[in-house]
Order: structure tokens, then sequence, then C-alpha cells
């Protein structure tokens, strides 16, 4: 199994032992500086370096107080420290990088201009001097750092934002789409079949009254009212046919079920696609609209794996004694190009045909990174499953 570097440790723990080794490496670093520059009690110094640094996440401004009040001690003893130099560029980073409204450059102002004006009053010649421009660059570079990684960060946040309502406003668009279809042959099929139907119902009212007074008369009205029936089934063929595939020919078959699957696998066989079949409990009849429902499950999502995967699938057909479970499981292909997705009215028609049929449909990406639809139907009529 591959485990992913720290992928033991939370973020947080992560963060805090972070936070740790800077502040342990940072105190370090100040010691020694102290320590050969012969500074009175240098490990006090770097005792309170490692405690603000510690601190910075969450207290950043005090700590960089508490940073600048130490700093300003060595100044005005005459010994400056350029230890502290360091911690003020990490803690001018913290400001700069985690409150919530950052005010790097005031701060940095402020602090290289109390430094430099208490070395102007304590000691001018040293102050004056170019070796002591270092601590502002130190002061400055650490709030500029902050900036910018702040700035990316937020960069960061937006684009993704941006990229999440991008994809919902498909999604949504999607819907919509399907919705507005819908609709539309809503109204085609009822003024089809309510204008047709009447006209069936006033015709067959006519023939019973013909055939109680005149018989021979009735032949003309039967005659409508096959015609109406004709021209009725004519008119929704030409309005459902527009759901159907791109030269998906008219069939008088039986509505295919789960018996056709293995002639399906083995047409998509021909075409150099391996799929994978196992069968799981005993096979029976199911409710037509279950079975129709599963059946056409499964040509989508064999479909889609032949479109979008490597070129191979697993298909599992699973029997209980209340269920038929069906689930198909592909690798994506790695050289997919970009902006080749789907329209997703595909998945959206599994889910419907599912919930049609009182069943359930998931879809998604696995652990080991396969994409898997799975759907639960009944095998018996009663109920709609949990």
């Amino acid at each position: 199994m591959r485990v992913r570097p720290n992928a033991f440790l939370p973020n947080r723990n992560r963060q805090r032992v972070l936070d740790l080794l800077l502040a342990a490496a940072t105190g370090a670093v100040v010691a020694q500086t102290e320590w050969h520059a012969g500074a009175v009690r240098p490990f006090a110094i770097a005792g309170v370096s490692f405690a603000a640094v510690l601190v910075r996440r969450r207290w950043p401004i005090p700590a960089l107080l508490a940073a600048t009040a130490l700093t300003l001690a060595t100044v005005v003893l005459k010994t400056p420290s350029a230890g502290l130099g360091l911690v003020l560029s990490v803690l001018m980073y913290a400001v700069a990088r985690y409150p919530d409204r950052p005010r790097p450059w005031p701060f940095a102002i402020g602090v290289a201009g109390v430094l430099f004006a208490a070395g102007m009053v304590v000691d001018p010649e040293h102050w004056l001097r170019l070796d002591t421009l270092g601590l502002f660059a130190l002061i400055f570079g650490g709030a500029a750092a902050g900036d910018s990684a702040r700035n990316r960060r937020a960069y960061i946040a937006e684009v993704t934002e941006r990229a999440r309502q991008a994809e919902q406003t498909r999604e949504d668009e999607a819907r919509r789409r399907v919705m507005d279809e819908r609709l539309r042959i809503a109204r085609e099929l009822h003024d089809v079949v309510a204008h047709h139907i009447a006209v069936i119902s006033v015709q067959a009212g006519a023939a019973g009254h013909v055939l109680r007074k005149n018989p021979e008369q009735v032949w003309p009205v039967l005659e409508h009212i096959r015609q109406a029936s004709d021209t009725v089934l004519r008119e929704i063929r030409s309005v459902i046919g527009v759901l159907r595939e791109p030269g998906e020919a008219d069939s008088t078959e039986p509505s295919p079920g789960l018996d056709r699957v293995p002639d399906l696998v083995a047409n998509l066989a021909t075409t150099g696609f391996g799929i994978a079949l196992r069968t799981d409990g005993q096979a029976r009849p199911l409710p037509a609209i279950a079975d129709l429902a599963a059946y056409r499950i499964v040509q989508e999502a064999l479909t889609n794996a032949h479109r979008y995967g490597d070129g191979a699938a697993d298909l599992t057909i699973a029997w209980t004694a209340e269920t038929v479970t069906v689930e198909v499981t592909n690798r994506i292909a790695r050289d997919r190009p970009a902006g080749a997705g789907g329209s997703g009215f595909g998945l959206i028609g599994m889910r419907e045909r599912a919930a049609a049929a009182h069943g359930t449909v998931t879809t998604g990406l696995t652990n080991d990174g396969r994409f898997r639809v799975h759907a639960t139907l009944p095998a018996t009529e009663g109920e709609p499953l949990p």
C-alpha cells in the first residue's frame, strides 16, 4: 500500500510540529548569535524569541510587539542584536500572512522607525552606517513575503471558487435543458393525445348509437376511429423519436432486459472493448420496468466506459431475494483530452430510470481511481427501496 508523506499526521498536528521546529531553530540561531556577540543573558533573549515565533499564528501582532520591545531594549543598552532581526522578519511575515485584516506595511514602518529613532538617540554614529540597513531589509522583506503569500493564497481560493461555480452552473444548465425538453415533449404529447382521443371518444359514442338504429352505417364511423388511432400513433412516434440516439432504428421487439446483457457484452467485445462479466445469485424474472431500467443502466454505463475508459470494464450483476444490483467499474483513460467531458445527461437519465423503478443509482470515483456506477433495483413488485 502506498502511503503519502506525512499522511499519518493530521494537518493541525503537522502544523504544530512545523511551528515548534521553526521556533526552536530561530531560538538556536539567536542564542548562538548573542553568545558570540558577548550579549548579557543570551538564553533569555533566545527564550523570548522562541516563544514569540511559536505563538505567531495565534497572536501575530502581540508577538511582533514583544519582539520589537526586546530589540528596542538591546538598542537602548547599545548592544543591538543581529539575531533579533531574523525574529522580526519571521514575525512581520506572520503579521502580513495570518490576520483576517493584515496591515503589514504600517507595522513594518512603525517597527523600523522606532528602532531607527532610538538608535539615533542612543548611538547615532553606529546607526548611520550602511550595515544597519540589513535590519530594515529583514523587516520589510518579511512583510513583503507575507503579503505575497497571502495574495497568492487568496488568488488560488478565488480561482477554485470560480471553478466550483462554473461546474455548478454547467450542472444547473444541464438540468434546465432536461426540464425544458420534458416540458416541450409533455406539451406536444398533450396536444396530440388530447385531440385525437377526444375524436375517438366522440366517434365511439356515435358508433354505439348507430349500431342500435342503423347497423349498416357503423362502418364509416369505425373507419374514422381507425384513422384517428393511426394518426395519434404516428404523431406520438414522431414526438418520441427526438429522444432516440442518432441512427437508432425503430424496433418492434419486446423491451430488452438483463437477459440481453450477454448479447450487449458480445457486441461491445467485437469493437475490442474487454468486459469482465460476473454474476452472483440466481437470476429470475424482474418487474418489466425494473428489468428495462437495469438493462438501460448497464448499457449507458458500458457505453461511457467504452468512450472515456482505457479499453476495459468490470460488470457485476448480483441477485438477492429482494433486489438486483448492477455495478460497472472502469479506469479513466489518461490521454483523455481536456474539456472532453460529456453533457451529463447520461448520468441524469440513469438516475431517472432507477427512480422510476423505485431504485437508486450512485456514481463516482473509487479509492483506487476507478469510475463506478452502482444501481440497486427491486426484484419484486412492492414498496420502493429504502
